[in-house]
């Protein structure tokens, strides 16, 4: 628990640094951008279903295709904000954990391997498909907790905190893996934990916007102290 407070309490220390602020204004601006062409894709596909299936309906019921596409917009945005946001921030997430490394562990920054861009790509894309695929895997448990009224949410929380540990804690862990560091030295409470709580983020407007530079840069100081542990002498 300490040791996730401490990574977490110095993640927001590091929220004004320069470096982190330009990759949290690309990582939302690109996610932004990409909920937006998502509504005017949709607005489309509604238009031209009801031009072709009821000619005339949208001319008469504009109302209520602006209204369908804003509300399948939200759901969508609700839904699938932490799968895109995080897989947006893994094309930048090099930025985040080299500035974090930087400044509080320059002599690991130095040791570190740049990710080359087909690596960043396939570790983005696998990402992605075990978010989707395990958020569409609890999406009938969550409906039949639905009675529950906070079951679903509770669900959905599990799932993400699990997917988002793991991922934040790669991202600094795949910068120093080889022989040595062979797999995630973060023990899996631990990135649990950290998962829980910016998946919890994520449900908070506003907050959710910093989730995910808050998470990388805290994924990157747990790794660096379970690295740490693990060197000889330690």
């Amino acid at each position: 628990m300490d040791a996730v407070l401490s990574a977490l309490a110095k993640a927001f220390g590091q929220l004004a640094d320069g470096a982190v602020l330009r990759v949290f204004a690309k990582s939302i601006g690109l996610t932004m951008l990409i909920f937006v062409a998502f509504g005017i894709a949709l607005w489309w596909g509604i238009e031209s279903a009801a031009e072709a299936w009821f000619p005339g309906f949208l001319a008469e019921n504009w109302g209520t295709a602006v209204a369908l596409t804003v509300v399948f917009s939200a759901i969508a945005f609700w839904f699938l904000f932490r799968v895109v946001a995080l897989a947006v921030l893994q094309f930048f997430a090099d930025e985040i954990v080299a500035a974090v490394e930087a400044k509080h562990y320059p002599v690991k920054a130095e040791q570190a391997r740049p990710l080359p861009f087909r690596e960043d790509m396939s570790n983005s894309l696998r990402g992605i498909g075990r978010a989707l695929g395990f958020n569409l895997l609890a999406l009938p448990v969550a409906l039949v907790l639905l009675v529950t009224g906070i079951g679903p949410a509770l669900v959905f929380l599990a799932v993400n905190g699990w997917l988002l540990g793991r991922e934040l804690t790669d991202m600094a862990w795949l910068r120093h893996r080889g022989e040595a560091l062979p797999d995630n030295p973060v023990p899996k409470g631990q990135r649990l934990m950290l998962g829980g709580v910016i998946a919890a983020m994520m449900a908070v407007p506003f907050a959710n916007l910093i989730a995910p530079v808050i998470g990388a840069a805290a994924g990157t100081h747990l790794t660096q102290r379970w690295i740490a542990q693990r060197e000889p002498g330690a």
